[in-house]
Parts: C-alpha cells; sequence; structure tokens
C-alpha cells in the first residue's frame, strides 16, 4: 500500500486500486472515541466523498476491540458542560454517523473484537460487515443512565425495531451469530479466513461501475419502506434510464458485449 498517513488515534491507507483503509487506533482504550477522533474520521469521511479515485472504503480497527463506543472520560467532561455544548457535541456524533451512513461509496466493517454503544452505531452505518466470532456488541447505554439517541436511526434501520426494543432496554451483551440474524454482520468469517474474504468482497465491489455502484445506493434508500405506487415506479424508471444513457452504462453493455473488462476495470 502507498499514500499511507498515520495519526496517534486514526491510521489512514490507500492503495493503488482506490481502497482507502481507516483504522482506529487506540488499542488501549478499546477504540473508544471521543471529540477529536470523531473530527478525525469526519475530516476523513469529507475526503474520501470528494475523491473520485477512490472506489471503497474498508473501517477497522487495531487491537482486541473494534470499539466501546464513547470514551467515558470524555463524557465524563462533558458532563460537566452545560445543555448547549452537549448538545453541539452529540450533533458532531450525529454528523459522523450520518456521512459514514449516507456516504456514496461503499463501505466494508471489519469487525475483529467487541463493539459497544457508538461502536455499534459504526457498524450499523457501513453496507457489508466481516466479523469473526470474537466479535460481541451490546447497546449498554442504560447501565449509565443514557440511551444510544444518535444511533438509534441506524441502529434499528439495520436491525429491527423488535430487536432494538430489547437491546436498547435490557443492554445484554449478544454474539456474532446473533448479530448476523437480526442483519447486523453481514458474514461471519473464521480470524485465519478474514483478510482473504475481505480481498473477495473488494474484488466484487471492483468490478461493478463507481457511477453504478453510487446510484444503487441512493437506490436502496430512495425505496427502502415505499410501497410500489405511480409515483416510485416513474422514478425507478427514470433512474435505469438515465444510467443506461450514460457513458458508464454504454460502456458496461458494450464490454459485456464485447467479452472484455470494462474501462473502469484494472488488470488483475
Amino acid at each position: 500500500m502507498h499514500d499511507t498517513r498515520n495519526d496517534t488515534r486514526l491510521i489512514r491507507e490507500q492503495d493503488t486500486r482506490g481502497i482507502v483503509t481507516l483504522t482506529l487506533n487506540r488499542p488501549a482504550r478499546h477504540n473508544a472515541f471521543d471529540d477529536a477522533l470523531i473530527a478525525g474520521l469526519i475530516a476523513q469521511l469529507e475526503q474520501v466523498e470528494a475523491d473520485p479515485g477512490i472506489r471503497v472504503l474498508v473501517l477497522r480497527a487495531n487491537g482486541k476491540s473494534f470499539s466501546a463506543g464513547a470514551d467515558l472520560n470524555w463524557m465524563r467532561r462533558m458532563a460537566t458542560h452545560d445543555f448547549e455544548q452537549n448538545q453541539a457535541d452529540a450533533l458532531q456524533l450525529g454528523q459522523l454517523m450520518q456521512r459514514l451512513d449516507t456516504l456514496s461509496k461503499p463501505v466494508i466493517a471489519v469487525v475483529q473484537g467487541p463493539a459497544f454503544g457508538g461502536g455499534v452505531g459504526l457498524v450499523a452505518c457501513c453496507d457489508l460487515v466481516l466479523a469473526t466470532s470474537a466479535a460481541r456488541f451490546a447497546l449498554s447505554e442504560v447501565r449509565l443512565g443514557l440511551i444510544p439517541a444518535v444511533i438509534s436511526p441506524y441502529v434499528i434501520k439495520a436491525i429491527g425495531e423488535r430487536a432494538a426494543r430489547r437491546y436498547f432496554l435490557s443492554a445484554e451483551s449478544f454474539d456474532v451469530q446473533e448479530a448476523r440474524q437480526l442483519g447486523l454482520v453481514s458474514e461471519v468469517v473464521a480470524a485465519d479466513a478474514l483478510e482473504t474474504r475481505l480481498q473477495t468482497l473488494l474484488d466484487a465491489l471492483l468490478s461493478g461501475g463507481p457511477k453504478a455502484q453510487q446510484a444503487a445506493k441512493a437506490l436502496v434508500r430512495a425505496v427502502a419502506g415505499r410501497p410500489p405506487d405511480p409515483e416510485l415506479i416513474q422514478y425507478t424508471a427514470r433512474r435505469i434510464a438515465d444510467l443506461r444513457a450514460s457513458a458508464e452504462g454504454r460502456e458496461g453493455l458494450e464490454a459485456f458485449l464485447d467479452k472484455r473488462r470494462p474501462d473502469w476495470r484494472q488488470e488483475p
């Protein structure tokens, strides 16, 4: 890999294929996030969104934990601030979750260990989630007299209202198999097969047209939960017509018919 920029809290790597990896790097704090790490992640997501050369984002963590959620020292400090300061602070976390959830490019989370509280929120905002058997999850906020407010739209969308009502209230931890059944995790992978499976998924993502993938993500957001009424049917017809007439759409169809690689695919 090249173009590596290191930070004490966050490591960024980018390879020649346009894959950016952001690695949470606070292992001694179980990759808990505070205002500085949140700001760093937002800045990196803005760069990823703006760079047309970036194809895929991978989010992962160093150490035994994926993320313990909010740093308790940060939370203790915020408890001494007034309502307006706490609201502004929470809005910063909300901005992070919203930017990750709506990033136009594919996002893969690699979860090698426990994810609690806001860490579950990060996972819920990703498109694909690979996790090992060491991963565990908990929405433990009520045990601190708090609620998972900012992450709730993304977690509820990922696991459903019924499961959210249980885990928001009980704060029980649940294992990776339960997370898979709930839809929070895409695949459970043996630790020694994790890198191989990640590369297979990355290869699959790189085979798709970048503009088509961005449109596909927007399509899911636009269609989810809506009935197939005339307005939605008109919208979907317009979207496919747009892409069929686009340069990328024409290139993809012609490449398929000519039995060659489309121009967005690099040689292996």
